[in-house]
């Protein structure tokens, strides 16, 4: 049913990588694996975090969020998107489209949640006689709270400013999934309105997390190189080396996409890279803190010791009363 702005509530033609079928079998096989990847790895990092209480620590805290934020944009791309490269049709209604949409745009909690993670290491290094103190559990839940509603709030606003604009009958998105620039593509007008709320969103939730991050690690590696324990620099190394891989990772994608002219990235290029941010980083965020991350090892060793024990001591009482 149309609207009277030329936009329109009708399905959406996911075009992909329609136009190289001869891939489109072995990207999905990846996406599969990767979403399978996705899925186990942060939902341990969310039960471990919970069910270990050794891990009741603001990190994990922020990590379980991460890990949870991850699941929520990976889950509302990729089954729509193995349907569309098993399938032959390639569309996706208007309410998937807002949805995909809308999860992508929830990034802007990631970004925040990065730059809590890294404050919170900055607190935990520099100020480790405080820590306590300075990330109480109070001001943990703030922080986080803050984050969800920033990312909502920018949701909101870029999905209600771009699905309002007339797209006179147009259908096809040049992507695999329904991401704005791919949407605002498809605008028979130009809006200047949303050229403006894009960058200055991209200031408050992306330039200014970034250097909030990069300030702490620089007053983090100033610190780490005053320490003369060697197991403690070993330990710090670990834990913000898992941080920083994972902003590297994000940030560098997202910052490659965005900000690099237009004219210079192919369409392909283009998708491939969404790909990257929106599929493989996901998966690699609960792989980078496990294998690099002695507690979150050890948490899952505990759990599963203690479940094996309690098997055991089930089947001995069992046999005892026989």
């Amino acid at each position: 049913m149309g609207t009277s702005n030329g936009s329109s509530t009708t399905d959406f033609i996911l075009l992909g990588f329609s136009d190289r079928p001869q891939l489109e079998h072995i990207i999905s096989v990846v996406v599969f694996i990767f979403y399978i990847i996705t899925l186990v790895g942060n939902t341990t990092i969310i039960l471990v975090s919970y069910l270990d209480t050794q891990l009741h620590t603001p990190m994990y805290f922020f990590l379980s969020n991460l890990s949870f934020v991850d699941l929520c944009y990976t889950t509302s791309i990729i089954p729509q998107m193995l349907v569309n490269l098993w399938g032959p049709k390639k569309s996706i209604t208007y309410g998937g489209c807002v949805l995909q949409f809308f999860a992508l745009d929830m990034g802007a909690t990631e970004c925040l949640l990065l730059a809590v993670m890294a404050y919170d290491r900055y607190a935990a290094v520099c100020q480790p006689l405080h820590y306590t103190v300075i990330m109480h559990p109070e001001l943990c839940q703030k922080m986080v709270l803050t984050a969800w509603l920033g990312g909502l709030g920018s949701a909101l606003i870029l999905c209600s400013l771009t699905l309002k604009l007339p797209r006179c009958g147009h259908r096809e998105v040049d992507n695999f999934l329904c991401e704005m620039p791919a949407l605002i593509k498809m605008a028979c007008v130009y809006s200047k309105v949303i050229e403006v709320v894009v960058f200055a969103l991209g200031v408050v939730f992306l330039l200014v997390p970034l250097s909030l991050i990069l300030i702490s690690y620089g007053v983090i590696t100033q610190a780490v190189m005053r320490i003369k324990s060697a197991a403690r620099w070993q330990k710090i190394l670990n834990t913000c080396g898992s941080n920083l891989t994972v902003v590297s990772l994000f940030y560098g994608t997202i910052i490659y996409m965005y900000l690099k002219p237009h004219t210079s990235t192919s369409q392909d290029e283009g998708k491939f890279l969404t790909l990257f941010y929106t599929i493989v980083t996901p998966s690699l965020n609960p792989l980078i803190y496990t294998l690099r991350n002695k507690d979150v090892k050890s948490a899952i060793k505990r759990i599963l010791w203690i479940k094996k024990n309690g098997q055991q001591s089930h089947e001995l009482s069992g046999k005892i009363r026989v």
